[in-house]
Formats: structure tokens, sequence, C-alpha cells
């Protein structure tokens, strides 16, 4: 959305913006068959971000955020008042999977890699902290340490200090840790107990709950405070609910047994409730939804009340318990009808905030909103060199799998074309479970779009914030129901006409990727191609190099996702191991640097290609991570499946 870069009241938004929003060129009466757009060039798709992910500092001075030059992500510090940046460039090599403020002055950041472990390959997670004053990185990691690095559970409001649930070493139960952020000084507070591989601090640091596991139950440490040592309240066998309760998002309140959870016990929707720690009682419900999964949830540091929780229904949303904040949001809204409004991130007093604002072919674009000032700043857009006008609409649809879930999907269709007898590409998500699609603006699918192809993007059975029923009916499913809801995807919009059932090609990306590969080879009559990005290809090898795998309790749970509870044969499943019954043409592409899907992943399935005498076309991306960072890289990317597809699935 291209609006001025400068709104100074709030007044001032609604009298100069309507006109150029999506809504309100469908209000004033758009013509009902619109002319089909120009032929986007592929630069323009892959165009490198210099803004994303922004947050604000507590004090409301300074912005972090990604911004991608010569081909790099970066990690970039603006100073709001002057104008200055300070850029931080990460280790080639490394894919970076969280930052946040520590303070006001200084920014955790969290990157991952590949090392070897046990003579297998696997990912290693490292935390490094930025002080924003004298530009100093320093690597808060010790040699021996296990392969999670990152597990934060408490970030000092100071910024002087976190606390982190480390493992010694690899062979030690893990410990909480104080690490001074200034000079990387290393104090453990709480020590390793056997069985223990989860501690949760309360909102003032102090570690309360330690979780472990023994053989098939669930153990549960606890103590009142920092003086008291802590004691067993609870040893839950793995078909006892209250064990699923303990797996939700917990908060503990300080100088008291209380505090908040995320469970589905009640309804089997994920919703928030009042929580006594000491009892395991679930109290009253604060807030839930009847469809949704609430995911996430906000404290006051001060007060310890609930501000806000969040859901994503067909987008990401906050339900504000703050009035103040409700009001906010309210009269952001009202002044911009017909786009979708986010503050996604504040400053400690609110003075300052940070907005999205976007629509379903809309980019969108970010604002520094001052509210006592009503001034609404545009800052930037993550995709500003696109003109909404000529990009598709995304629409929620739902269809009925085989065995009668309903699955929840979004279907573009290309603009300036009848719906009918389309070319589809059918896009599955990564995961594949605690991930989902929504109606966010998706580079891939609008350039598949503006190709002529329909997109079908299914959320396939476990796709997260459904329900806990919508998720177990993903568990062990990988390779077989899953696959299932995007074939169902296919038949159901070949019965609405919409689509021509012989013109089916798959792509995706890391699951999806898996999901593309494993589609042509177990059912070539309904795809006639596939393109994998990422993707994996081996899953049992993939279940021993991720991370989760090193820890006892994170590799039963899992395995038991992926295999099932009876321990299915993934070979059965693996496009590795069946390369002999492949068929239709495959474009497969990675980062040689993907420390997420290692290289090896690609490099088996071309070995085992090139033995059985498959043709495959292959790129591998030097110096690229878990997705393609380098717009060059990505322009290259999407100009092969173009050609690609106009060779083995034209739209014309």
């Amino acid at each position: 959305m291209k609006i001025g870069a400068i709104f100074t009241s709030l007044a001032l938004i609604v009298a100069t913006t309507l006109g150029a929003t999506p809504a309100a060129a469908q209000a004033t009466g758009a013509a009902a068959t619109p002319p089909r757009p120009p032929r986007i060039d592929s630069t323009l798709f892959s165009a490198p971000s210099q803004f994303s992910r922004p947050s604000i500092s507590p004090d409301g001075t300074r912005i972090a955020y990604i911004a991608n030059t010569d081909g790099r992500d970066r990690l970039v510090v603006k100073f709001i008042d002057t104008g200055e940046r300070a850029i931080f460039q990460y280790p080639e090599g490394s894919d970076l999977e969280w930052f946040r403020w520590a303070g006001s002055g200084r920014l955790l950041f969290s990157m991952s890699g590949e090392v070897k472990f046990l003579g297998e390959e696997a990912q290693r997670t490292v935390l490094s902290v930025i002080d924003v004053k004298t530009r100093q990185i320093l690597t808060l990691a010790d040699e021996k340490q296990g392969l999670r690095g990152d597990n934060v559970i408490y970030v000092d409001p100071a910024g002087e200090y976190v606390l982190l649930n480390r493992q010694k070493t690899i062979y030690d139960y893990p410990s909480v840790f104080r690490i001074m952020l200034a000079d990387n000084t290393t104090t453990k507070v709480v020590g390793e107990k056997d069985n223990v591989w989860d501690w949760v601090a309360d909102d003032s640091g102090v570690v309360r709950l330690g979780v472990g596991s023994r053989g098939s139950a669930t153990l549960v440490y606890y103590r009142p405070d920092a003086e008291q040592s802590f004691k067993m309240i609870g040893r839950i066998k793995d078909d006892d609910e209250d064990r699923e309760v303990l797996d939700g998002l917990l908060r503990i309140i300080t100088g008291s047994d209380d505090g908040f959870i995320l469970t589905n016990k009640k309804t089997g929707r994920d919703a928030l409730y009042r929580y006594n720690y000491a009892t395991r009682a679930i109290g009253e419900l604060v807030v839930g939804d009847p469809t949704y999964d609430i995911t996430d949830f906000a404290l006051d540091r001060k007060t310890g009340a609930v501000t806000a929780a969040y859901l994503t229904d067909d987008r990401f949303r906050a339900l504000w318990l703050d009035p103040k904040m409700n009001a906010e949001q309210a009269k952001l809204e009202r002044a911009l009808p017909g786009m979708d409004v986010w503050i996604s991130s504040r400053s400690a007093d609110d003075s300052r905030m940070i907005v999205f604002v976007a629509s379903p072919n809309d980019p969108g674009s970010f604002y520094l909103y001052e509210p006592k000032a009503r001034k609404l700043d545009r800052i930037a857009g993550p995709a500003d060199s696109l003109d909404p006008a000529q990009l598709a609409v995304t629409k929620p649809v739902r269809y009925k799998a085989r065995d009668g879930l309903m699955i929840p999907a979004y279907l573009t269709l290309p603009v300036g074309r009848a719906p009918t007898g389309l070319p589809l590409i059918v896009m599955p998500h990564g995961g594949p479970f605690g991930v989902r699609d929504t109606m966010e603006f998706d580079a891939d699918v609008q350039f598949l779009t503006n190709r002529g192809y329909a997109v079908l993007q299914p959320n396939f059975r476990g796709s997260s914030s459904y329900g806990e029923d919508f998720y177990k009916q993903g568990v062990g499913s990988v390779g077989r129901a899953m696959q299932d809801d995007l074939d169902d995807g296919v038949d159901w919009l070949a019965s609405e006409g919409t689509i021509d059932s012989h013109r089916v090609c798959i792509l995706g990306a890391s699951y999806g990727g898996y999901a593309a590969l494993w589609g042509v080879i177990r059912n070539p009559e309904r795809y006639r191609c596939a393109v994998s990005l990422a993707g994996v290809t081996d899953l049992k090898r993939q279940l021993r190099y991720d991370s989760k795998f090193f820890s006892r309790k994170g590799a039963r749970g899992w395995r038991s996702k992926i295999e099932g509870e009876e321990r299915f044969d993934l070979d059965e499943v693996s496009p590795v191991g069946h390369i002999d019954q492949l068929t239709r043409p495959v474009l497969i592409a990675h980062g040689d640097a993907d420390g997420t899907v290692p290289q090896s992943q690609y490099d088996r399935f071309i070995e085992a290609a090139k033995k059985a005498g498959k043709p495959v076309e292959a790129k591998l991306y030097k110096g690229e991570g878990h997705g393609l960072s380098d717009p060059k890289n990505r322009a290259d990317y999407y100009d092969r499946v173009e050609a690609f597809l106009a060779k083995y699935n034209p739209a014309d």
C-alpha cells in the first residue's frame, strides 16, 4: 500500500488514503472481470526487503529489524529521533532464529547452524547479544554446551542478564545459568536434576518449576520461592490429561503460587486460564475462542494482569483485554477500513508503537504510531516494488477430506481469467506441526497467480491453531493422511469446475518440499510435476539431525508426532527410498548453508536419482540457508520455476 510518508493525524489518514485502498476501489464499482495484469518481472517478487520483523525498544527510542543488503539478511538498529542506523552482520552459513530486546541498550539474537554430533549432522543454536551503544557483539556460548544454546527462560527488564536453560555438556541434564550480558559471566542458579529438561521462571526471574520425564511419566517439580528447595508435586502418566496441561505455555506470578496457563483440557481449544502451580488446579477462564486456539498472551510487568491474548483465524489477531489498547486498536481500524491492522510492537509506556497495515493482496506498510500526538508516520513496506492493483486476492475455503475431516485452506485465483478449468499449483506449508498458512501476503503465491495458475494452500491435519482434535488427526500421518488432504483438495476443486485435474503440479519448501516430492512419487496420476525448495527427502535422517532428538523428552515427543505411537517405519514414506517409482519431472533446489534441513538431504536425493537413472533438475545455491535470502538467487529460483512449469504444466 503506497500511502504518503507522514500523516499528522488519524483524521488526515481517513481523508487522504481511502481512495487508494483495495477496499475503496471495490466500493466504487470496479469491473466485475478485471483485465489480465501484465507479467510482473521475477526481480520485483524477489526484491530484498529493507524492513521486516520490526521491534521497538522498551524506551521507544530505537527499532530493531531485518534488512537485506548485498543479498544477505542483517540485523539493523535504527535510532528513531536521529535516523542513525547500526547494521550488524551475522556469520555466513548461519540462520537467524529470533531476536528480542534486553532492556533498551542490548539486543539478543539466536543463530542456528550445522555441526557434527556422534558422526551425524545436527543443528546447534547459539545465543549472542549486541551492545547497541558500543556496537559490540558478544557470543554467549560454551564450547562444551549441548546443542540448544538459546533456550532463554527470563530476560532482565533492565537488560543486565538473562536466565538460560542449557546443558553444561551434551552428557548432562540442563541447568539454569545466569548470563551477564556485559561480559558473559556465567553463574549456575539451578543445578541439573535427573530427567528434568525444562525449567520455568516466574515474572521476576525466580526459577519455580521443573518438568521432566521418566519412562512414560511426566515429572513436575515446584518451589514457592527462591529460598526453598524443589519438591516433586506430580508424577503424571502419558495418558493422563494433566500431562498436556504442562505442555502448554506457562506463566507464574511473583510472590504467589498463581499464574496463567494455556490448555485445551476443558474445551479441546487452547484457551487462557488462571492456574495454581502448587496444586496444579485450573482456575477460571480468562479468554478463549470457540473455534481457534489462543496461541500466546501478554502480561503487564507491574501488575501481572493479562493485557492481551493472541490467536490466528484467517489472520493473526490480538484480543486486547487492556481497555486503553482496545480503544487504540478500534481507532486505527476505523481510520483504515478494509485493511488489516496489527499493533505489532510497543514501547513500555505505549508512547510509541509499530503498526502494520495490509490486506490480502497488499504486501503492507509499517508505521510508527504516536497516540498522544496522533501521528502515524510510514516507515517502510516489506515489498514496496509491487502494485496491489495487479495482485490477486486470497480467499478462505474449506473442503471435506476422504475421512470426513473438514480441511481449511486458502485459494488464490489468477486475475483476469475465468475461474474454470484453471491450471493448479498445490502449495503445502512447512512444519508440518506448529505451523499453518494464513491470508497474509505471500510472494510465492502472487508470483504463481501472475503467471496464470490457481494456488491452493491446504492447512492439512496437524496444522496449528485449529484445536486439539485437528492436531491429533495429524499425529503419525506424515506421508499418509496429511498427503491425502492435499490430494482431496485437488479433487474438490476439480469437482467444482475451478481447475483442470489434468493440469496440476505441487510446490513447497521445507516440509512442503517433502510433500511435493512425495506427492509425485506416491500419486503420479494426480501431479504432472513437483518443485521442492529446502525439502526433506529422508525423514529418519532428518529426525536424527533435528536437535529435538538429542533431548530425551524432545525425542519422544517429536518422534511420536512424526512416526505415530506405533513407530511407523518412515522409510516407507521417504522420497529418497522410493526414487525408482519417480515418473514425473522434479525441480529440486537447496542452500548449501541450510542449518535446518541440511544439504545432505538434497545430496542423497540427487545421488539416488542418478543411480536410478531418473533425470532431475537441480540447483544448489551457495551461501544460502533455509530459504533464499539473496534476491538474485530468489529471482533465479522464480525463473527456474517459471520455465519448469511452462514446460511441464503450461498455464496457457
